[in-house]
């Protein structure tokens, strides 16, 4: 809404808002379904911050016992890959070794058929089904030696899949305790959410419940803050961009701060009382700074010179 001021002036009623802001969320945990998350400890609202400084912490208790529990798993799931390993190796020595047994016990039989012509029929006939058998036996062992290999690798394989799991578990686990410690992006006050808690609206507080990926608080630049007002269609043609105005807050009478128009929206919406009378954003900066300057403080602009040029 606006309000003329004499004939120079334009009132729009807004509010305050911070140029620079980074919104602070409920950590959303990887891997897990958590229905809320307790807050144990808050830094109280309208503190001064420096980037890295600890805004909240939630109870990670569970997260560190969880990753407490699959390091454990992951421990004995290992040590069950390394005895597959080792009993594979053992398997595979004998495996040769047996090989290596029929070969020569081949090359033996090969050397006794070569004496055919001195051994009787009886020794020949006994020699053949020596080569015979050891021929078979190589065979045989070389067939199995590929499929137990095969079986040993596949059977590893599985166990060390069910060991990498647990440890991927384990690091979601280990990141997700990192994630309950919130610390501040930038430089800045801390200025609290209103949010719905346990069925009522409120600002957090220490043993609150907060659902993951809820946005609670905010850390905002006090240095740069601007005012969002809503301009009605009649006045938007008194309106240039650089006109000078006085920001005044309703929570702070004696306040008035210097501003500037930035920007108006061009593409306005239906009125409340006409679809022909339209309402267009528009935003003014603040110059200068006060410790009482706030986000979401309910703001008058009084724009000076409406009717001269831009700048006046």
């Amino acid at each position: 809404m606006a309000t003329r001021s004499g004939d120079s002036n334009v009132r729009l009623t807004g509010k305050t808002e911070a140029v620079q802001s980074r919104s602070i969320l409920a950590p959303v945990l990887s891997g897990q379904q958590v229905g809320t998350l307790i807050i144990v400890k808050l830094i109280p609202s309208g503190s001064r911050v420096k980037q890295g400084d600890l805004l909240a912490e939630f109870d990670r208790a569970d997260q560190i016992r969880d990753f407490i529990d699959k390091k454990a798993q992951a421990e004995d799931q290992n040590g069950q890959v390394l005895q597959a390993q080792a009993a594979e190796e053992a398997a595979k020595a004998k495996d040769d070794a047996d090989i290596e047994q029929a070969e020569s016990a081949l090359t033996k039989a090969e050397l006794e058929m070569q004496k055919g012509e001195l051994l009787s029929r009886i020794d020949a006939e006994k020699a053949r089904e020596d080569l015979d058998e050891a021929r078979a036996t190589l065979a045989q062992l070389k067939e199995t030696y590929v499929l137990k290999r095969q079986a040993a690798k596949a059977s590893i394989r599985i166990l060390e899949i069910q060991r990498d799991r647990t440890r991927e578990t384990m690091a979601h686990a280990e990141t997700n305790a990192s994630l309950m410690q919130i610390r501040s992006p930038i430089d800045g006050i801390v200025v609290f959410d209103t949010i719905w808690k346990q069925g009522n609206l409120g600002e957090v507080q220490e043993g609150d419940q907060v659902r993951p990926g809820v946005p609670f608080m905010q850390v905002v630049n006090p240095s740069s803050m601007q005012v969002h007002v809503l301009v009605n269609q009649l006045d938007l043609f008194a309106l240039k961009i650089g006109r000078r105005a006085s920001v005044h807050l309703d929570a702070y009478p004696d306040l008035v701060l210097p501003g500037r128009l930035e920007s108006i929206d061009p593409m306005g919406r239906a009125g409340d009382f006409s679809s022909e009378l339209r309402t267009f954003s528009a935003t003014f900066s603040i110059d200068g700074s006060d410790p009482r300057l706030m986000p979401d403080l309910s703001a008058a602009v009084d724009v000076h010179g409406s009717t001269g040029g831009a700048g006046q």
